[in-house]
């Protein structure tokens, strides 16, 4: 325990370092692990089976938090595309990552087929933490964090089916499996997703510490209930989390604000826990077999298969380009490096450590230059979010709602006098607080960026009054007369 405090602590620490360098924060976590590993200060880790069942948990604790902090009205519009690079896209980077490592290094098919499904999937974790910090337009951040959740399941199915022993099945039979199975994935996640937001919205729980905790216990029964079904226990998870996140729960910032907090344990957790299982004096005999095949993945197998997925969706070249490099790549290749390596065959070590070596040397070229590579394509004026910070707190004997609302920076709250909030009957702003100091507000008090209100309302109309708000938080005083009344926002919702 003391152990593992103290690397949590320095991993926290590294945030910090991480964060001001520009370099992606599991590489620090892999340095860590390296560090304390047999050939640092001497801790012996080779349990390849153990790593992946803890990363497989890990994973779903990054996808439940990935879901719950993706916007819907933002990933809507490119489901398709994203949809298209997850499931083609992974096909065409498998066939050229694997044809480069056969002609170019000399793997035989097998072993060259599993190296191109391992890395072929981009990491959620890497991309939630990289690209939700950048200034990006919404539709390619939309595309790259919708494809990096929904692109695991079509890899596992791969990974397995090549590292199995045994003729190969047939193109058609591995097609077949991955459609049922994300089929099945996306149904379990919508059927979870739906029945725990109906139970949330309709019970009152004794404590608001409840609300998250109920909420990453439904991810997590997505997952599972998913895996029985023998469909895509990460698909479940994220399909989950989405309408999770996006529906109206009583305390939904506390619940990000916990998700949040889970997936960091995760991301640290399993990127030491890698670093452990890695010998470093091994990895380099690998190390120009990685950059080859990584090379091959970045600037030929990545790009092709965005021109190719992006053709019926005619996207701007410097978009397809934008894509081609935010392909970024960290624990789960990893992670499925271990599926072979938990059951030792013929160069299953080396596998991993070529893995290994490509996910950090690229990693580290691609993440800290991606931001220049956005401002050089001309892409880096993304919008900024104005929505409101609404969470809500019920009030079970007094059979209403207590919410609370921050006004950010750039919402069209501002100079709203709280009388042209038109808040339905029944609902009422109680309390403004407006730099430390609250008071209770008249009509015609006018509402500024940076005020919280407290707002009291009946459970019959709690609903329509965060519509009410959210709608004034986007188009002003005029909300409802300008098409951003509640009906539009229950079809951006």
């Amino acid at each position: 325990m003391l152990v593992s405090a103290i690397v949590l602590i320095v991993a926290v620490a590294a945030v910090r370092l991480s964060s001001r360098t520009g370099l992606p924060s599991l590489l620090v976590y892999l340095g860590i692990g390296l560090a304390i590993g047999q050939d640092g200060l001497g801790v012996r880790f080779d349990d390849a089976e153990l790593t992946q069942v803890l990363g497989y948990a890990a994973l779903v604790v990054i996808l439940a938090e990935g879901g719950l902090s993706t916007k819907w009205r933002e990933i809507r519009p490119v489901m398709p595309a994203a949809v298209v690079l997850a499931t083609v896209g992974v096909g065409v980077s498998v066939a050229i990552t694997a044809a480069g490592a056969h002609y170019l290094v000399g793997l035989d098919w097998r072993l060259a087929l599993i190296m191109g499904s391992v890395v072929s999937s981009t990491d959620a974790a890497a991309v939630f933490s990289v690209l939700r910090r950048m200034p990006l337009p919404r539709r390619l951040a939309g595309t790259v964090e919708a494809e990096s959740g929904f692109n695991d399941p079509p890899v596992v199915i791969l990974v397995v089916a090549f590292s199995m022993a045994g003729p190969l099945d047939p193109w058609y039979v591995l097609v077949g499996d991955i459609t049922l199975q994300l089929t099945i994935g996306v149904v379990v996640g919508v059927v979870v997703g739906r029945l725990g937001e109906y139970g949330l919205r309709h019970v009152a729980l004794p404590a608001s510490g409840l609300y998250p905790t109920a909420v990453m216990a439904l991810c997590v029964l997505a997952y599972a209930g998913g895996a029985l079904a023998q469909g895509s226990g990460f698909l479940a998870t994220y399909i989950c989390g989405i309408i999770l996140g996006n529906a109206t729960l009583p305390h939904r910032p506390a619940t990000r604000g916990f998700a949040d907090g889970m997936a960091w344990i995760a991301q640290i957790g399993l990127f030491v826990l890698l670093g452990l299982l890695a010998t470093p004096s091994e990895l380099l005999d690998d190390f120009g077999t990685a950059l080859i095949i990584g090379l091959v993945l970045t600037l030929v197998a990545r790009p092709v298969s965005v021109v190719l997925c992006t053709l019926p969706f005619r996207l701007p070249w410097r978009d397809r380009a934008l894509l081609s490099w935010a392909g970024l790549r960290g624990a789960v290749p990893i992670i499925l490096a271990t599926i072979p390596l938990a059951s030792p065959g013929r160069d299953s070590d080396r596998i991993f450590n070529i893995v290994f070596v490509l996910v950090v040397v690229f990693t580290l070229i691609q993440g800290p230059s991606l931001p220049w590579v956005t401002r050089r394509l001309g892409l880096a004026r993304g919008e900024r979010t104005t929505d409101l910070d609404i969470e809500s707190a019920p009030l079970e004997r007094l059979r209403g709602h207590l919410i609370s609302v921050g006004i950010p920076e750039g919402s069209r709250m501002h100079g709203v006098e709280v009388a042209e909030l038109r808040l339905p009957k029944g609902a009422a702003v109680t309390l403004v607080v407006r730099e430390g100091d609250s008071f209770v507000p008249t009509p015609t008090t006018v509402l500024r960026h940076g005020d919280e209100l407290l707002v009291v309302t009946t459970d019959a109309v709690r609903e329509a009054t965060e519509r009410r708000l959210v709608a004034v938080g986007r188009g002003g005083k005029l909300a409802g007369w300008l098409g951003t009344g509640s009906s539009a926002l229950r079809r951006g919702h």
